[in-house]
């Protein structure tokens, strides 16, 4: 298997199209399973696991065979320095799991690494799992697991029925600023329509520069609330985002859609043609189709890759748009 980094992904059925655009934004690939939990992606690059809601553990590959005895070979005399270790079993969608079969792989491994195993505060836990690659589908490695930053996120203080999930908005962010290999700290995202700041929250948990702005004085109020009670500072204006100024490296914009906030097509429009002129990576939400469609186009936006989320009866689309290079769009 040529990688040196294993990504096991587990979503529900109405996210596995989110789940996809997202990997195809920070891998350039999607998971070769399409079964969930379970499906994987082999990648050379190293992403920290609470990157994604989507990515349940992270295995950094240093050992791989074509089956479990070539494996155990392979792992033999290899030494933990002195530090603690354990060994667990991590099952793909290939395998499924078996308790009495995990276990059993589990204490064949250990038995051939040289240190201390501690299974309740190990300095090193190690992971071993079979993709069911006919290559070297046996793969042994340092395991970590998600720390599931954004659950934190999903209680806050001020919030509305049809705003976006902690497991949408952090998905969007990834799309809007792929970056594998590099620190988002030195990136700058906005989102125009911030609504409640969900959006802002995951962006700036994962160290990005993040900045929104609203034109309903509740939802920046709301937003300002709830970014305090998660510690940060206030990155919200309410205004719309035809003051915004500058470049930034991703616009989010999750467009007005329901009864009480949808925006005529004016505004819509304005909205589009405003973010093509402040980045060059522009990523829309939006529950409308046709009507869209026709709006991107008009304001001189290339779709480069979209998916469906599906929630009851409501489905929101979501597009990964650049500007087009042969024209500018025209601020009225």
């Amino acid at each position: 298997m040529d990688t040196n980094t294993l990504y096991i992904f587990a979503c529900r059925e109405e996210e596995l199209d989110l789940c996809r655009l997202e990997q195809r934004a920070l891998f350039g690939a999607e998971m070769e399973a399409a079964a969930s939990p379970g499906g994987w992606l082999a990648s050379s690059c190293l992403i920290e696991p609470g990157r994604s809601p989507f990515i349940r553990h992270r295995l950094l590959v240093r050992r791989a065979a074509t089956s479990l005895e070539e494996l155990i070979a392979r792992a033999e005399g290899w030494s933990m320095e002195g530090k603690t270790f354990k060994i667990r079993y991590v099952p793909t969608a290939e395998t499924g799991f078996d308790y009495d079969a995990c276990r059993g792989i589990e204490r064949r491994v250990g038995a051939v690494i040289r240190g201390k195993a501690e299974m309740r505060q190990p300095e090193v836990v190690l992971g071993v799992t079979y993709t069911g690659h006919a290559e070297e589908g046996w793969l042994l490695g340092e395991l970590a697991d998600n720390p599931a930053i954004w659950l934190a996120h999903q209680n806050k203080p001020q919030s509305y029925s049809t705003a976006l999930s902690t497991r949408v908005a952090r998905p969007l962010v990834n799309i809007a600023l792929p970056f594998p290999d590099g620190e988002l700290g030195d990136r700058t995202l906005l989102d125009p329509c911030c609504g409640m700041g969900t959006v802002l929250i995951e962006a700036l948990s994962m160290g990005v520069s993040a900045s929104g702005s609203d034109m309903n004085p509740l939802a920046v109020q709301g937003a300002r609330v709830n970014l305090a009670y998660y510690g940060y500072s206030d990155a919200v204006k309410l205004c719309d985002i035809a003051h915004a100024q500058g470049a930034y490296d991703a616009v989010i914009a999750d467009l007005p859609y329901n009864l009480c906030s949808k925006s005529p097509r004016e505004e819509l429009l304005a909205i589009l043609r405003h973010a093509a002129r402040l980045s060059e990576r522009v990523v829309l939400v939006t529950t409308e189709a046709e009507e869209l469609d026709g709006l991107v186009h008009e304001a001189c936006l290339l779709v480069e890759d979209s998916c469906r989320i599906p929630k009851g009866k409501l489905v929101r689309r979501v597009l990964l748009c650049r500007p087009s290079n042969n024209h500018k769009p025209k601020i009225s």
